[in-house]
């Protein structure tokens, strides 16, 4: 008879990780494919149009950051959150970079640079 701890012969615990690692990895690689492409577009076509050196700055501090910051995290998680409410906070928060960078221009009180900025800083701390 199988465990009420596990699904399909794995622990409960797995199943929230995979997701939350899915979705992590979709948001990173979809962002990694159009940022630069958003900055540099012409504000006509509904870019910023920043310069191709400006966009990838901003690209590489993004990327970097993305990968630096999950060792602060990992320390936070291990003496202070515990793994599951680490995993849950971190998926809120890029569930709502995601949610911040979709949302229309102005309608969160922001400008629209300074809501990508919010988006991104949200993005990287959930991550």
């Amino acid at each position: 008879m199988p465990s009420n701890h596990n699904i399909f012969g794995h622990p409960r615990g797995l199943f929230l990780l995979f997701s939350t690692e899915l979705w992590e990895r979709f948001s990173y690689y979809a962002m990694r494919a159009i940022l630069v492409l958003f900055l540099t577009d012409t504000t006509l076509s509904g870019g910023l149009g920043w310069s191709t050196k400006d966009a990838l700055d901003l690209y590489g501090l993004y990327t970097g950051l993305v990968y630096i910051t999950p060792l602060i995290g990992g320390w936070i998680a291990d003496n202070y959150l515990g793994q599951r409410k680490s995993i849950l906070i971190g998926g809120l928060l890029m569930a709502l970079g995601q949610f911040t960078l979709a949302l229309p221009n102005g309608f969160i009180g922001l400008d629209q640079v300074n809501a990508l900025y919010l988006g991104l800083a949200l993005l990287i701390s959930g991550n």
